[in-house]
């Protein structure tokens, strides 16, 4: 590897180191395709934080994207929190919800109207900031997410509320289309805890 010494302005060095740091940080997530579990990933919460999916450790996980304008919303909102007050403390469910606008920009907001509406809703799972899931910027964890479990007639997610049922072990083990509410994924959640 070579280097390049270059004469910048003062300050853009620290807007550099910023910006390699940050890429460095990345570079783990980016080749999803080496991944061997969730664990290789990083995402970032709803309130900014870097949070490491290897704290998910030992917990079955329900990932799912998410919108606040989408017909299907109240019912997979009220289902979810359900689930997790059910298996949340008994049996270490976690649900990672990730907003996403592509599918008819039915998640609009930044994260501040996200927050606002999740704490109307009383969301209680773990939240995380607006993300693509399809496309070539799709966050590195979907694009994993996909290649272990496809979809019906393609591996792209087809609308709000897909879920990923992922095993104590970090593995993608179930792929449920945005039909499929919540409540009814019970005895799938428990072959896993």
């Amino acid at each position: 590897m070579h280097f390049i010494k270059l004469a910048l302005p003062m300050g853009f060095t620290q807007v550099i180191r910023t910006f390699s740091v940050a890429a460095a940080a990345m570079s783990g997530n980016e080749n999803y395709k080496e991944a061997k579990s969730i664990y290789d990933f990083t995402a970032t919460s709803i309130k900014g934080a870097e949070v490491p999916l290897s704290s998910y450790k030992d917990h079955v996980c329900l990932i799912v994207n998410v919108a606040s304008k989408c017909g299907l919303t109240p019912t997979n909102y009220k289902e979810l929190n359900e689930l997790y007050d059910e298996y949340a403390e008994s049996k270490g469910l976690r649900i990672l919800a990730f907003p996403c606008n592509q599918f008819n920009g039915q998640e609009p907001g930044g994260s501040e109207e996200i927050c606002s509406f999740a704490n109307r809703e009383k969301v209680k799972f773990d939240l995380f900031e607006k993300i693509n899931v399809n496309g070539d910027d799709a966050h590195p964890l979907w694009k994993y997410l996909k290649k272990e479990k496809g979809g019906t007639l393609g591996n792209f997610i087809k609308w709000n509320f897909t879920k990923f049922i992922v095993d104590k072990e970090g593995k993608v083990v179930e792929r449920h289309g945005p039909n499929v509410e919540p409540s009814k994924l019970k005895t799938n959640l428990e072959k896993y805890f």
